[in-house]
């Protein structure tokens, strides 16, 4: 039996539901490793990943049979009790990080918000400032969810527009200026939250020895340091995390998106003891949050990028890749950049809209996205292959070369 043409899947999509997405005219229906296959039998090499959340690639049988498992055991419980896998959850996260204190969620943008509510708690209850006074600093092209909390301090207006009233306390600085972080805190700051590479933006890199000024300044004037790992944690940009490229240590990290392997939504704030301290029973909470099916996969999640060698494949196949993108001559190319897996090719804006070359990577069996109008962001699973980096880097070679008309 043949399954129905991809253009009814489509009508049917935009007949009942909601258009705040705009996919590729492509219809998938399997995954498996870097590959997913569409509902004709087209298969593509995933350069997206879900936004980092598939590191360990589609379906990954040490996470699906974790899940499998768990799911015919005890799924949920709340948090009105205790379950058998939250606890081991708890200690291999925070072994791994050298994490103090763990809060499990289940999305990245919930992750987000409890970071907010956490780190004004402790500067109102530790840091002593006037009650409803608490200022977070945020950078300018940040993303760091959908909530509306979170976009009251995003500087996209397709974001933020018409959304409002929104919530007040943050103070937007330039991305990659320490000097401009230095002169906006006061003694109300009380967090500095920030991605260490800028992914929705367009993969934007700060400088180097950012990241260690940014760390020094918020311990000299007390201020929690927040990275925003929910993409660039995990393994993506070929550590652990992304902090460690500079050698320092927030004082909360945000994960998410991999934390599961693309199987169940599962994020977490890890901090040390002074900020998720001051919570009290009653005072936050999530339903899902650290239910037991969440937290065995996500513990199967954390043993396979590990123990499969993903993290140091990433950093080797990044470097390949990032190499062959930027040895392409193509006159459309502004720039190419990109740390470990996470990875972006700009455009010339005179080369027309980056949405067309990804709708022609897809005719080349390639599946990339667009963003911010002139970039293709390209972050695959971490298990790819030097000759699947190769594969891809032909195909990338003949979209980024070729005439539209």
């Amino acid at each position: 039996m043949s399954n129905p043409p991809v253009a009814d899947f489509i009508a049917r999509e935009a007949r009942f539901g909601a258009r705040n997405y705009e996919p590729l005219g492509v219809v998938l229906s399997r995954g498996e490793g870097v590959f997913v296959w569409d509902t004709q039998g087209n298969r593509y090499l995933d350069c997206l990943s879900a936004y980092s959340a598939l590191n360990q690639g589609h379906c990954h049988p040490k996470i699906l049979a974790a899940m499998v498992e768990q799911a015919g055991r005890l799924t949920l419980t709340s948090r009105a009790f205790h379950n058998d896998q939250l606890a081991p959850f708890y200690e291999e996260i925070a072994e791994l990080t050298g994490s103090h204190k763990v809060l499990p969620m289940n999305s990245g943008a919930e992750a987000v918000e409890s970071a907010i509510k956490s780190v004004r708690k402790w500067g109102y209850e530790v840091k002593g400032v006037p009650d409803g006074q608490a200022e977070i600093i945020v950078c300018a092209n940040n993303f760091h969810g959908r909530t509306l909390g979170v976009v009251g301090f995003s500087t996209d207006p397709a974001t933020r527009g018409h959304f409002g009233p929104f919530a007040p306390g943050f103070r937007i600085i330039p991305f990659g200026d320490a000097a401009a972080l230095e002169e906006a805190i006061t003694p109300n700051t009380v967090a500095f939250l920030v991605e260490p590479i800028q992914g929705e933006a367009g993969v934007i890199v700060p400088p180097a020895g950012y990241f260690t000024g940014v760390r020094e300044l918020c311990t000299t004037h007390e201020v929690m340091l927040i990275l925003d790992e929910i993409q660039t944690g995990l393994g993506r940009t070929g550590k652990l995390l992304a902090e460690q490229h500079e050698g320092i240590e927030a004082d909360v990290t945000l994960l998410g998106k991999a934390l599961s392997g693309g199987f169940y939504p599962v994020s977490a704030v890890l901090s040390n003891n002074e900020v998720l301290g001051t919570l009290k029973p009653g005072q936050h909470g999530s339903t899902f949050g650290g239910n037991p099916l969440a937290c065995a996969v996500a513990r199967a999640a954390l043993r396979v990028l590990v123990e499969e060698g993903m993290i140091e494949n990433a950093a080797v196949q990044g470097e390949r890749f990032l190499e062959g993108l930027r040895s392409i001559r193509a006159n459309t190319v502004r720039d190419v950049r990109g740390r470990g897996l996470m990875l972006a090719v700009e455009l010339h804006p005179e080369a027309g809209p980056a949405r067309r070359y990804c709708e022609a990577l897809q005719v080349e069996g390639i599946l990339a996205k667009d963003t911010h109008e002139h970039t293709i962001r390209i972050a695959p699973p971490l298990v790819i292959t030097s000759d699947q980096v190769d594969w891809a880097l032909e195909r990338f070679a003949t979209t980024l070369t070729r005439d539209f008309p």
